[in-house]
């Protein structure tokens, strides 16, 4: 069966980051009828970051810029983007074949199967005052905040490579950038780590963790806990920036695929889930580092495993 029932593509790929746009490079070079479906809603991790230097061939690019690019040569190849929001999927068939339906605000569309590629969303605190003063002082990306805190003092929550680097960034801006982490050391990348100790406008708070955020109208303080003595302290300060950890982009999936305790999808080495047809690449998967690189190499896997799967089905694999 070469040609597909009417309106069922080859591939739906659900989300537009690296994962997702390799993906949609590797599977429309190979000539499948592939679709992407992107959020409005949701902002793009890469987009958020100022500056990439760790993509290999590439010194350093803006993470804007780097996503057009993946964007701009995956649609030279025949991808087909549009914008939704996915609500959820499931199985169904036509004549007599398995497919996947992907729901999304305004219609049903059909494939052979699809590559989930959501990403993941800034985890909160979940402490007094972060929903109150979000866009009034609270923020969780530092590429579109930063500018409105010149001369400010801000504090940056977080020890990890993000953390960090948005820190960094925010030297540019700020009188003065605190860092604030739970554990008495950085967890990010060596270099990083040197930059930031290395400083003058950033200032250090160990061991401590961010208990309340104050302030009436807008920020104008935080109350720490020491993890070791237990005694709170009050931090002033004009904004917060929060970067402690991600959250899967997978409850549109409810049950369909076996996640851990995240929420993040369960992959084999071929991003294969628990579900035949359904493929999955990225942060919203279970895995140890969370890169482009790593991204862009498990969306070009999801891309040739979903080929290899949809052909098998359509009877032309080539044996």
């Amino acid at each position: 069966m070469n040609k597909l029932p009417e309106g069922v593509r080859d591939i739906i790929i659900i989300g537009g980051g690296p994962a997702g746009l390799t993906a949609g490079l590797y599977a429309a070079r190979a000539g499948m009828d592939v679709l992407l479906v992107e959020s409005m809603s949701v902002i793009g991790q890469l987009t958020m970051t100022e500056t990439v230097e760790n993509y290999p061939g590439i010194e350093k690019i803006g993470g804007f810029e780097l996503v057009s690019a993946f964007k701009k040569q995956a649609q030279s190849f025949g991808l087909e983007n549009m914008m939704g929001t996915v609500k959820g999927v499931e199985a169904g068939q036509k004549q007599g074949l398995p497919l996947w339906k992907v729901h999304d605000e305004n219609a049903v569309h059909e494939a052979l199967s699809i590559i989930v590629t959501s990403g993941a969303r800034p985890k909160k605190l979940e402490v007094a005052g972060e929903t109150e003063f979000l866009g009034k002082g609270v923020s969780y990306c530092a590429t579109c905040d930063g500018a409105f805190f010149r001369e400010k003092d801000i504090v940056v929550v977080g020890g990890g490579d993000a953390a960090v680097e948005e820190a960094l960034f925010l030297t540019k801006f700020g009188k003065k950038v605190t860092l604030v982490h739970r554990r008495n050391r950085l967890r990010a990348a060596r270099v990083l780590q040197q930059r930031a100790l290395n400083n003058d406008k950033m200032d250090f708070v160990w061991e401590s963790v961010v208990e309340r955020i104050n302030g009436k109208d807008a920020v104008e303080s935080i109350t720490l806990k020491n993890r070791s003595t237990g005694k709170n302290s009050e931090l002033p300060c004009n904004g917060v920036f929060i970067f402690v950890g991600w959250h899967p982009n997978t409850e549109f999936l409810g049950d369909k695929v076996d996640m851990n305790d995240r929420g993040a999808i369960t992959v084999d080495s071929n991003m294969r889930t628990s579900r035949d047809g359904i493929f999955a690449a990225g942060d919203c998967t279970s895995k140890l580092l969370h890169q482009v690189v790593t991204a862009c190499g498990d969306g070009a896997t999801a891309a040739y495993a979903s080929q290899q799967y949809v052909e098998e089905l359509k009877g032309v694999a080539y044996k």
